[in-house]
């Protein structure tokens, strides 16, 4: 019974530690049918030796070298996509978090899984929770990002992809932009970039019931605009809701890239139908 309070107990408390990535060291030993990776964690005693040794204690050899190291069972990839979402999903968003994330970068999740991840635990754990690990998660696969040009550094900005030229849209933009698709499945939706200068044309999202689309800002600086109104800066963390049936444009400020996530509101007899450019006459008064 005492064994099992314990258990408990470091299982509602274990999230808050603070772990060094340099204390942690992996041995691999055959087991059973295949590899097993023996986790030998040492942070606890380093941090903790003196003032908690139970609690080193269970941190390294329990969490680490029990519980980490049944990676025949559940790989270590595994175990990190469920650590990281379990403290995002807390709101855990202190170096706690960095390291797991660091972690899950070493035992396979790519820069792009991370920000699939992220995005999905946005929709169950709550918007601001993802925002403050996309912080964490952009510097932590910042590295996999190469070269010195605007777009690469542009690149560096955000952690969604830029994605590839947007060639299939391109007749209705001045200007380059690109299309990365981050989702397909519950609520498609795409991330949009746009090189400085560059925008759409004028366009409406029709629908008889429901319909138009939802944008939000992910780096640099851009507008919104309906047909008859004042643009709208859109930054980073800007949401910008287009009813159905409004004309509009929007597209990067003249001096800075911009990128923003789309998504497509669902309604009923949708249709997106392409108009005129955006004058450089109307775009120049911004």
């Amino acid at each position: 019974m005492k064994k099992t309070s314990t258990l408990i107990l470091f299982s509602l408390i274990i999230p808050f530690l603070t772990f060094k990535p340099m204390a942690q060291q992996i041995i691999e030993n055959r087991f059973r049918n295949g590899v097993k990776k023996e986790i030998v964690q040492t942070a606890g005693r380093q941090q903790l030796g003196e003032f908690a040794p139970e609690f080193a204690h269970l941190n390294d050899d329990i969490l680490f070298g029990e519980v980490w190291s049944r990676n025949d069972l559940l790989s270590l990839r595994d175990r990190s996509l469920v650590t990281i979402t379990s403290l995002i999903s807390q709101g855990i968003t202190d170096s706690s978090l960095t390291f797991h994330l660091q972690e899950a970068k070493k035992n396979g999740i790519t820069r792009t899984e991370a920000a699939e991840i992220i995005t999905h635990i946005a929709f169950y754990a709550g918007w601001p929770k993802a925002w403050a690990a996309f912080r964490l998660a952009k510097d932590v696969w910042n590295d996999d990002i190469k070269g010195d040009d605007a777009k690469a550094a542009f690149q560096r900005e955000m952690i969604f992809p830029i994605g590839e030229p947007n060639t299939a849209y391109a007749r209705y933009f001045k200007g380059n932009s690109y299309l990365a698709r981050v989702s397909a499945d519950q609520i498609p939706f795409a991330n949009v970039t746009f090189e400085p200068g560059c925008r759409n044309n004028w366009h409406i999202h029709k629908a008889s019931k429901g319909g138009g689309q939802m944008l939000v800002g992910v780096a640099g600086r851009g507008w919104y605009q309906e047909e008859g109104k004042t643009a709208q800066e859109i930054l980073p963390g800007t949401v910008i809701h287009i009813p159905a049936n409004v004309k509009h444009w929007h597209g990067a400020a003249r001096d800075s890239w911009f990128a923003h996530l789309a998504f497509e509101v669902p309604g009923e007899n949708t249709e997106n139908v392409w108009l005129e450019p955006v004058s450089d006459a109307e775009y120049e008064k911004l």
